[in-house]
């Protein structure tokens, strides 16, 4: 699932959230409720990926050459959003073989 996929997801999950508070006169309760729900996703997916992440970086590191680039773009610091670049760009390669 691409990032594109899931912002318009959550965009229109927000859309029809704003709606139903509408409708149950609760706008300002939701609208705090999308934004805390927002920055809460941002926050986890530009998170720091946890020490064993950065274990399995080194044992795929030289095995294909587009993955090795994402690594080196990604360095010295990988979000989560991009381990699951690079751990998307493997799972391609292997299924190839």
């Amino acid at each position: 699932m691409s990032l594109t996929v899931i912002i318009i997801i959550g965009i229109v999950l927000s859309i029809v959230f704003h709606f139903l508070g509408v409708w149950a006169n609760a706008t300002k309760f939701v609208w705090v409720a999308i934004i805390l729900l927002w920055a809460g996703a941002i926050s986890i997916a530009t998170s720091e990926i946890k020490p064993k992440g950065y274990e399995y970086i080194k044992s795929i590191e030289g095995k294909y050459k587009d993955t090795d680039k994402l690594i080196k773009e990604s360095l010295p610091k990988i979000s989560i959003y991009e381990m699951i670049l690079i751990k998307k760009s493997v799972l391609a390669h292997e299924s190839k073989q």
